[in-house]
């Protein structure tokens, strides 16, 4: 049985500021899913924290691009060091965020090892990039499209190795029904997209079984797992920057991730996007920790 390790990588580097002069709690989603017990509750081991630089957008203007874009090169790389060494090493990464920008580091680190698929379990797709949007800016909401290559090459292509994940392997799971515009996109790069009526319809086990069997084919490594907490309804998962409604329910997300993860070849997990900020009783904190630790297997 591979050691689960719990490793924190606190960015809100990709997230726009909630109100001017103020920046995204999301950065203490770790410590808050910690004083949850998450380490203890799955008998984990301690990864420790890859600490963000400041978030600072400087004098950054719509239309400049990605911001934060040097500090989030930077933290990308730092990230995929440490998530690498625990792949190589054949443990089980367990990264709380954080913003949806620390997917970018999982992504360099499997590029560095091989080619690895990604299932994102996302209310959003965060495929905005230049080719769709003139409103590019915010990494938390762009990551997927950035590590596929489209974007700026100094996130798209850093050591050179664009892309960090292929179109095909991708897999999307808890879409909103109404994004239809994204979907179709999505739909021509011929990336399948599970929206939460899909889901209901299929069933989330059934689904997750079948993208778990198509991952564990001889062309890949493996596969990585990115939980947004705002794939669930806001009715039990306020706290978040995005609070979409018709989501998924707790049961229903349990039921889709526990076989992905159950896979030999899944090779981490990042959790992310949670805000203690709007989370002041703790329940949904509570709440997603109870998630994630029961997807994994425990009680």
């Amino acid at each position: 049985m591979r050691n689960i390790v719990v490793l924190d990588a606190p960015s809100n580097l990709g997230l726009r500021p909630p109100a001017p002069g103020t920046v995204p709690g999301c950065h203490k989603l770790a410590g808050a899913l910690r004083e949850q017990r998450i380490v203890r509750r799955l008998r984990a081991l301690e990864g420790g924290v890859v600490v963000p630089p400041r978030y600072d957008r400087g004098d950054w203007q719509e239309g400049d691009g990605v911001f934060n874009a040097a500090a989030l090169a930077s933290y990308t790389r730092r990230l995929a060091d440490r998530i690498e060494g625990h792949v190589r090493a054949g443990d089980f990464p367990l990264v709380l965020g954080g913003d949806c920008s620390i997917n970018l580091g999982a992504a360099l680190a499997l590029r560095r090892a091989g080619r690895y698929g990604l299932a994102v379990v996302d209310a959003s797709p965060d495929f905005r990039h230049p080719g769709n949007s003139d409103r590019v800016g915010a990494a938390g909401g762009e990551e997927v499209a950035l590590a596929t290559g489209r974007g700026q090459d100094d996130l798209t292509d850093l050591e050179g190795l664009k892309p960090y994940l292929r179109d095909e392997d991708l897999r999307y799971f808890g879409i909103r029904d109404c994004f239809e515009e994204d979907r179709a996109e999505l739909a021509d790069l011929k990336i399948p997209t599970v929206t939460v009526g899909d889901l209901r319809e299929w069933g989330a086990e059934t689904l997750a079984t079948v993208t778990r069997q198509a991952f564990e084919i001889p062309e890949l490594d493996g596969f990585w797992v990115h939980l947004d907490a705002d794939v669930l309804d806001p009715s039990v998962m306020p706290a978040v920057d995005s609070p979409d409604p018709d989501g998924l329910m707790p049961d229903e997300l349990v039921a889709l991730l526990r076989p992905l993860l159950a896979s030999e070849h899944c090779v981490g997990l990042n959790v992310t996007i949670y805000d203690p900020d709007l989370d002041p009783e703790g329940t949904a904190g509570a709440l997603l920790t109870d998630v994630v630790v029961s997807a994994l297997g425990y009680a």
